[in-house]
């Protein structure tokens, strides 16, 4: 039976790729068609037929304070009316990077980009340069964006050889990249005796929430630590998603390791395009213009980028920290209530893998890398999304994307989602 939604997604197939502008938008292996949404107010979507959703995906990330938060609303509209491109030197950058440097101790300076990838693709130069050297070793389970150096999978024959998990990535940029298991520091060692003298950096997300949750054990992110500084190596610290979510400092707040470079986004613009890159000045120092290694962007420091961002990081105090936290709670434990009790029992092989304000709906417990992550994950996650959609519950449409609380998510909210889940 057609619908709205049906009917502009076939329009839209017609004129992008896939119909979509972001493959996980895509509901690729789901039963329905991708929801248009006309607007988000709080935790709640509207979609383009009126329909309410309480809102789990939250932008991917960035909305810790739900969608519209007044107070960033009002200053975003102040800064929209002073104008929206500058492609000059403004002082709104300056004032989120003095909010951001007072309050983190692990970096001294900040180069403001657009988007996670592009936070990645800077500091994996930015780290060939200041090292002199070639080689990434990366994770697999852990996503980095779409730059052609990390979109490489683990490939066969000598542990860390690499190919690529795209088309259009050349062998070459597939062969300076080193492909490791989470958790297995043995493996690490041995990359660095295979390549002496060759490994630039290793870049981990010190949370990996983009292939699942798989949260690390301390032993390992600090055992990371040790071995870069044995081998004149750097480690980059990517917190595109953990940074300033689950604390202002990220994990490497707490864990207490200190990386030498840390990609951020999401949460650092408040919802609008955005992404950083931040480490000491010895380090930031090699960046141009005083540096050799070179990076340039049309809209870098968008004003209202940098409004939206310090706006909402200004509400982020350590109280409302550990009120993000009770809400996801909240929210986890009513999931998990459901999932044992509904209809007989029909998803109580799931559990929820959840850490502060991330949570990951999973048949399985304790997963901590992708081999641990069940084989059948796609396909048994589809008639979960799929009635949950019809309730008015929205997940993000992918069975290894996590889900997302906010400050808006409240016990109202949480009392609505008791009443959607049981009705």
């Amino acid at each position: 039976m057609s619908n709205l939604h049906t009917e502009i997604f076939e329009k839209s197939k017609k004129m992008v790729p896939g119909g979509v502008h972001s493959p996980v938008r895509s509901f690729k292996g789901m039963e329905s068609t991708p929801k248009f949404f006309k607007s988000a107010n709080g935790a709640y979507f509207t979609d383009i037929e009126g329909k309410d959703y309480i809102d789990f995906c939250m932008s991917f990330g960035p909305l810790v304070l739900g969608h519209q938060n007044p107070v960033v609303k009002e200053k975003l509209t102040q800064a929209l009316g002073r104008g929206w491109s500058y492609g000059a030197c403004e002082p709104y950058s300056v004032d989120l990077a003095e909010y951001l440097l007072s309050r983190l101790p692990h970096v001294d300076q900040i180069r403001f980009v657009n988007s996670g990838t592009e936070a990645v693709m800077t500091a994996l130069r930015l780290a060939r340069g200041v090292t002199k050297k070639n080689k990434i070793i990366k994770f697999n389970g852990c996503y980095h964006g779409h730059v052609d150096a990390m979109l490489i999978k683990a490939g066969s024959g000598l542990a860390g050889a690499a190919e690529s998990s795209s088309l259009g990535v050349p062998k070459g940029v597939a062969d300076d990249t080193l492909i490791l298991e989470l958790e297995d520091l043995d493996g690490v060692k041995k990359c660095f005796e295979d390549h002496k003298d060759e490994i630039a950096a290793i870049i981990v997300e010190p949370l990996p929430a983009n292939n699942g949750l798989l949260i690390q054990d301390q032993e390992f992110l600090q055992g990371l630590r040790d071995i870069t500084k044995a081998n004149d190596a750097l480690l980059i610290f990517d917190e595109v998603i953990s940074g300033f979510r689950v604390a202002f400092g990220g994990m490497a707040e707490l864990t207490g390791i200190t990386p030498d470079i840390v990609t951020y986004g999401k949460v650092i613009g408040g919802g609008l395009p955005v992404g950083a890159l931040a480490a000491k000045t010895e380090i930031m120092e090699h960046l141009a213009p005083v540096g050799g290694v070179y990076q340039a962007g049309t809209l870098s420091a968008n004003p209202l980028a940098m409004v939206g961002g310090l706006e909402t990081l200004k509400q982020m105090t350590k109280e409302n920290y550990e009120k993000l936290e009770q809400n996801t709670l909240r929210i986890v434990n009513i999931f998990k209530k459901w999932l044992a009790e509904y209809n007989d029992g029909q998803f109580s092989n799931y559990n929820i893998i959840h850490h502060s304000s991330l949570f990951w709906i999973v048949p399985g417990d304790k997963i901590k890398s992708v081999g641990n992550i069940p084989g059948n994950i796609g396909e048994d996650f589809v008639p979960l999304f799929e009635l949950l959609l019809e309730k008015g519950i929205y997940l993000s449409p992918n069975a290894y994307e996590v889900g997302f609380g906010s400050l808006a998510h409240d016990e109202d909210v949480a009392k609505d989602l008791e009443k959607r889940l049981w009705s």
